[in-house]
């Protein structure tokens, strides 16, 4: 098995885990593809950069940030011959490793001017984005407190509310059924996002619940993403989401007891206040129409041959 197709089978057994890491993989892997091309014709190298391509697309399919990192690469590559066509994908492969490496900090800018001095801010799970604007917040000296849920099964929010307390932000840690007490206490809710839809947002299982708590209790939710996590075909549908291991929740039930644990769910665009990314505050409908101006390429196919 050459090293390509061993990364794409890491890829797919979930061994690489994060949606950017897994992006990063991808990149790297399309590179690898690049790097040791013979071929001689655009068109021969185009075929081989697009089966490699697909490939790692069949990897993860509801991966849109890995989907919209590749299309990005092999967007508007020109080229004479293969290696003027080379030089173009490796300047797109490096805009794109760079994208990453600067637009945490940009986020994490933009979230923290949300944060002001005595607010109680509510968070679920472990969002690294999330905890990039409340880390910046503190920084930049802001006094605020956290609410957050442990998240059952993974405990993800024990992680989070360790990360804050190290940095001696107060945090005050909640069992999930006891979210609405959380909730109604707190002045703003952060959450991350796996991938934004034209009609939804798909987060961490909770998510929803949280979000209409807010709602309820007229709390501003932001939902805090890079925008190249936006997902304009829909394919991660929430109807094709598998759950997780029910032994993650009970090793061993009672015979016809059927255990669910969906790790993700879906929350409705008018649940949301605004979208903070690298390229601003936005309501939901004005961050779709940003991010198509911003990122034209993102919300077309990218043909290649």
């Amino acid at each position: 098995m050459n090293l390509v197709k061993r990364k794409i089978r890491d890829m797919r057994e979930l061994k690489i885990q994060g949606a950017e890491n897994v992006a990063k993989a991808a990149v790297l892997e399309l590179k690898k593809c690049a790097d040791k091309s013979t071929a001689l014709t655009k068109t021969r190298l185009l075929r081989e950069l697009e089966k490699t391509r697909q490939e790692l697309f069949k990897s993860r399919a509801t991966e849109p940030l890995m989907r919209n990192t590749l299309s990005y690469i092999l967007s508007n590559i020109e080229g004479k011959d293969a290696e003027e066509l080379k030089e173009g994908f490796y300047s797109n492969v490096k805009y794109a490793l760079d994208h990453f490496r600067t637009v945490e900090n940009k986020i994490a800018d933009i979230g923290a001017n949300k944060i002001g001095n005595g607010m109680v801010v509510f968070t679920h799970c472990y969002s690294p984005t999330v905890m990039a604007i409340l880390k910046k917040a503190k920084q930049k000296g802001r006094s605020f407190e956290v609410y957050n849920t442990e998240t059952r099964p993974s405990l993800h929010g024990r992680v989070a509310a360790s990360e804050l307390n190290k940095l001696g932000v107060p945090v005050t840690h909640y069992v999930d059924s006891a979210m609405r007490l959380a909730v109604k206490e707190a002045d703003i809710v952060l959450l991350g996002a796996d991938a934004i839809t034209p009609d939804k947002v798909i987060s961490k299982i909770g998510s929803e619940m949280v979000a209409e708590l807010a709602n309820r209790y007229d709390i501003p939710v932001f939902v805090c993403s890079n925008s190249w996590r936006f997902d304009y075909k829909s394919i991660f549908d929430f109807g094709g989401l598998e759950p997780g291991k029910a032994k993650e929740i009970w090793n061993n039930p009672p015979k016809n007891v059927k255990v669910c644990n969906y790790a993700f769910e879906k929350i409705e665009l008018g649940l949301v206040t605004a979208v903070i990314s690298e390229i601003g505050v936005y309501r939901p409908s004005v961050f779709i129409e940003e991010v198509k101006r911003n990122y034209g390429w993102m919300c077309r196919d990218i043909k290649l041959i």
